[in-house]
This record gives structure tokens, sequence and C-alpha cells, in this order.
């Protein structure tokens, strides 16, 4: 399969790009004209042109269910059955686990198995949000909904995460820099200032003394240094995944501040997205809520959204539970609560999710654009004093020469 670059016209009137894989530029121009496409240009594309996908081994990224549910709709809008459709998935998907589940798919769904019961047997491939609306797309009909449905939960899901990723970058660049000047001068600048240390037979000030014996520790424990580091990262991440570690760090989590506000709007921006997604395919309420509560990254969020099943279940507004947990802003509880009255829940759950999403991501820059220059000044301080445990011995003794 080769990798094709497009320009078209869509059936909106809006000009659109992008790429899509197929076997010639043919079959591609026959998909995108089978969704009513203008088609201005086709072309191989080239290595500099091409998506970039780093998720080429166990894991199965957003951007690759994205990837595949928005090819998935292209082929099957184009007249192709399903079973072909999963066949040319299989053959053309590059994600190794994404592509052994899509095969074993494929030869249940030839047995006669629906496609949501043959997913749902790879349950840790497929999430269970996609095979609940691939059962609902089967019930009524609409397959094509139900996957351009979650080609754009997912490519919203990829943006808000890629948004994260790409903020942080400087930060976590700045602190791996911090760290790598500090043991540098521990291990190369220090020693070679202790011969003249010793030379002036005179009691170090206490700063550089300090940092001497730090110095000695650092070139005599390095090892021992980094077993207990890597012992404490080990510690952490095992009451990490505890369920006890899940609920206090998830309520540490939501009182730092700035961070805790950062998380919840996330989470907001999950609920909304995820729960309008499925509602508008179909999914009963109950199912999207337990769904949607298990989607939360946040344990606390988690026991909402499943506290809320339980009373939504015994005839309560999904309002009433989201505002009695304390966890959701009073906007999304309003919001869901006119939806509820109206009869309009998908298009206000929507309206929740494209306000938090934006946010979320507004916040996230915000938040890292304040971290860098407090790294950058934690940096100076650190080097610092450093330089001038150095410097002041040196200091000393031109005052005693003169």
């Amino acid at each position: 399969m080769a990798e094709f670059q497009y320009r078209v016209i869509t059936p909106e009137g809006k000009e659109k790009k992008g790429t899509m894989e197929g076997k010639s530029i043919e079959q591609v121009t026959g998909v995108l004209k089978a969704q009513k496409n203008v088609i201005l240009s086709v072309s191989e594309a080239s290595l500099m042109s091409r998506d970039i996908n780093f998720s080429l081994g166990g894991r199965v990224s957003a951007r690759d269910y994205s990837i595949f549910c928005r090819q998935f709709v292209s082929i099957i809008s184009a007249g192709v059955s399903i079973i072909n459709a999963l066949e040319m998935m299989r053959d053309q998907t590059e994600n190794r686990t994404l592509k052994k589940a899509l095969g074993e798919v494929y030869e249940d769904v030839s047995k006669g198995e629906s496609m949501a019961g043959a997913m749902k047997k790879h349950s840790k491939v497929f999430p269970s949000m996609l095979c609940n609306m691939v059962e609902a797309g089967e019930a009524s009909g609409s397959m094509e909904v139900a996957f351009e449905r979650m080609a754009v939960q997912f490519e919203k899901e990829n943006k808000l995460k890629q948004s994260v990723k790409k903020a942080m970058i400087y930060p976590i660049v700045l602190l791996v820099v911090m760290v790598g000047v500090l043991f540098l001068m521990m291990i190369w600048v220090i020693p070679n200032f202790m011969g003249m240390f010793a030379e002036l037979d005179t009691e170090l000030p206490p700063i550089t003394q300090a940092v001497v014996n730090m110095s000695d520790f650092v070139i005599a424990k390095w090892w021992l240094i980094l077993l207990v580091v890597a012992a404490a990262i080990a510690l952490f991440k095992a009451y990490a995944a505890s369920p006890s570690g899940k609920f206090v760090l998830g309520g540490i989590a939501l009182k730092i501040p700035v961070f805790g506000k950062l998380q919840t709007k996330s989470e907001c921006a999950r609920l909304g997205r995820t729960l309008c997604t499925l509602l508008g395919a179909g999914v009963p309420m109950m199912d999207a809520i337990e769904i949607t509560g298990r989607s939360m990254e946040n344990v606390h969020y988690k026991k909402a959204m499943m506290d809320a099943k339980d009373q939504v279940m015994r005839g309560m507004a999904l309002s009433r539970p989201l505002k009695t947990c304390g966890l959701f802003p009073p906007m999304v509880v309003h919001m869901v609560s006119i939806g509820e009255e109206t009869g309009n829940i998908e298009t206000m759950l929507e309206n929740v999710a494209n306000y938090y999403e934006d946010d979320v991501q507004v916040a996230t820059e915000q938040v890292m654009a304040l971290m860098e220059p407090m790294i950058i000044v934690v940096m100076a301080i650190v080097v610092g004093v450093l330089i001038m445990a150095i410097m002041q011995p040196m200091l000393t003794l031109y005052e005693s020469i003169g």
C-alpha cells in the first residue's frame, strides 16, 4: 500500500488536504469521489509530506485509531463490504498490535460473527467505546456514521494529548539540562578546585565545605544515588498503580494549584466529547455513562461517573449527581441540565466538549509558559550557589594577599 496526498473540495464547499493509503491513484480517487468530493489533485506522497507515526510497536495510540476509523469510513463509503474493508485495513495498518487484532476480527466476521462481537474479544486493543459504537452502528445500519463519529473522537483526543506533549518538551529539556549541569559541576568542576582549596590551609566557608562534601559523596556513591532514585521511582509507580495510591494521588492532583484546574478542565472535555459521541450513535444512557466513566483518567472522576450511573438508574437526572459530587464546574452542570430539560443533551454536551477542549489547550500553553521562566530561575540559583561556593575561598585568598 502506498500513501497518497490529496486536495479536494468537500460537499460543504470547503477545501481539504490530507493523506490516504491505497493501492493506486485510481483507487484513492474513487474513494474520494464516493464521498462526493470534488477532486483537485491526487498524487503519491513524498517523504517530507507523509504523516509521521512512531507507534509501530505494541501500543495503539489515539492517532492509530483515528486513522483506522477515517480510512474505514472511506472504504465502506465507496461501496466495499465490511469483510473486504477489514481485509484491506488489515493489510495496510502499520501498527503490529492493531494489525494482528484486525486479522483475527476479519477471520471471525468471515465466519458470520458480528463485527462488534469480534472486536470485543480483543478488549485490550479496541476500546469499549469503539466496540459499543460499532454495535450501535450495526443495529441501526449506520456503520459509516458510527466510524465517522469515532474518527472525530479520536482526532480530538489525539490533538489534546499532542498539544500537552508539545508544550511540555521545552520545560523537560530545561530540567534535564539543569540536572546535567549540576552533576557535571559536582564530578568535574568542583574536584578541579579541591587541590587549590587544600593549599589555602585555611578553614573553608560553610557553603564551600558543604559543596565539597556533596561532590565527594556524588563521586564516591554515584551508584547508590542511581539505585535510590530507581527504587524511589519503582515504589512510586507501584503505589500509584494500587487502588489506595490512585485515590490519594488523584485527590492530591486535583488540589495542586493551576495543575488541578487543568486536570478538571481536561476531564470535563472528555466527559462532553465521549458522552456526546456515544449518545449520538444510539448507545443507551446507562452504557454511555459507564463507558465515559471508564475513560476518565482521575479515579475520583471515575467514581463520580459510576455513582452517577447508579443514581440515573434510579430515575434521577444526570445533572443532579454531577452537581452533588462537587467535581464538575457549574457550567457543566447547567449545560447538562438544560440539555435534559430541552431534550437536546447531545448538543449541550458537544458545546461543553468544544469549550473545554479549547480551554485546556490555552491553559496548557499558559502553564508551560509560566514553568519555563521558573525552571530557568531555579537553574540560575543552583548554578549561582555553586559558583559562589567556588569563588568565595578565592576572594578570601586575594583579600589576604592584598
